[in-house]
């Protein structure tokens, strides 16, 4: 999940997984799988990198996971 900002200032979090289309008009706008859509302040740029981000916490996350289990 990531933390995104709305046009109004408000902050929500996004499965970033059930992302489909990202493009900017200059607005950043975020189509998702189900045909929702979501206009947002962070840049193309700023998105791809909380998604990085947020990918490798959750590697991070599994393989932690994964060495407790042992």
């Amino acid at each position: 999940m990531v933390f995104l900002t709305k046009l109004d200032g408000k902050t929500f979090m996004l499965n970033e997984e059930l992302i489909e289309t990202v493009n900017e008009t200059p607005d950043t706008v975020i189509v998702l799988e189900n045909g929702h859509s979501y206009i947002v302040r962070e840049s193309m740029n700023e998105l791809q990198n909380k998604i990085i981000e947020s990918t490798r916490l959750h590697r991070k996350a599994r393989l932690h996971k994964h060495d407790d289990e042992k």
